[in-house]
């Protein structure tokens, strides 16, 4: 486990700000393994050291749940180490006073929403098909898709021998070569949206998870990442207590007949 400044530590645990940190270290206010800390510099193991503040003990990795949204750039691989050397999305998560854990995956090349967690229980619901977790994706696909070809991806398709669930799909943008859409899922089965478009004939050149079980990328650009908020945790915990089978999809994409395309 990498070493942390014992002000950063603090801060992460929710206990005050830096700043107040450093104040109650120079206070004498804060202990290590019995031992009051003056040097402002410390390092503390996260897990195994025992930090007192304030005369209250500060939670560790063990007995603390993180959750963070990482808005994932393309070329990176999600894992925690991989095997081949290659950097991954741990490398943007550097000095966290917990180590967290990808919740699923996304491919070396898609970029957007990921959630990483300490909390196996919930990961573990998060990701398990059948409770019907929904992800939104904005993919760039090749061509010009007829609402034909859109409509067997809506109803579903055969991927390896096994037929996918409804999708919903909205088209944003078209143009001679490409078109950008909305597609809407909740199965997650490795690397479905490419497969989707692949099938029908229409290969995706750009894909990004706009939305994870509601998590947006707002406010993220690119390889910035943030902690969640008490409220989206407990709405996450409250999606994964819901009932087993697949909940309606509601973020109002159409799955019924579409406009005939223009310039057809």
């Amino acid at each position: 486990m990498t070493l942390v400044r014992l002000n950063k530590f603090l801060a992460h645990a929710g206990v005050c700000s830096r700043r107040e940190a450093d104040r109650w270290i120079a206070e004498g206010r804060i202990t290590v393994n019995g031992r009051v800390v003056l040097e402002l510099g410390e390092k503390v193991d996260p897990v195994k050291d025992k930090v007192v503040a304030g005369g209250k003990p500060v939670r560790g990795e063990e007995e603390r749940q993180v959750y963070i949204l990482l808005n994932k750039p393309a070329g990176l691989v999600v894992s925690v180490k991989d095997p081949f050397g290659r950097p991954t999305v741990m490398d943007l998560l550097k000095h966290l006073p917990a180590r967290v854990y990808p919740v699923g995956r996304l491919d070396l090349e898609t970029e957007g929403a990921l959630l990483l967690t300490n909390d196996g229980d919930l990961a573990l619901k998060l990701t398990h098909p059948r409770y019907g977790v929904t992800k939104t994706y904005e993919a760039r696909v090749e061509g010009d898709p007829t609402e034909a070809d859109l409509d067997k991806i809506r109803h579903g398709i055969f991927l390896e021998g096994r037929k996918s669930a409804p999708a919903r799909i909205m088209v944003l943008r078209r143009s001679h070569r490409h078109t950008s859409l909305k597609a809407e899922i909740h199965e997650g089965r490795k690397r479905e949206i490419r497969k989707l478009f692949e099938a029908v004939g229409y290969p995706v050149e750009g894909l990004t998870r706009v939305d994870f079980a509601g998590l947006t990328l707002e406010g993220l650009k690119p390889g910035q990442w943030r902690y969640l908020k008490t409220a989206e945790v407990q709405k996450l915990k409250k999606l994964a207590a819901s009932a087993a089978a697949p909940p309606a999809i509601s973020s109002g994409l159409p799955t019924g007949p579409r406009p005939s395309r223009r310039g057809r």
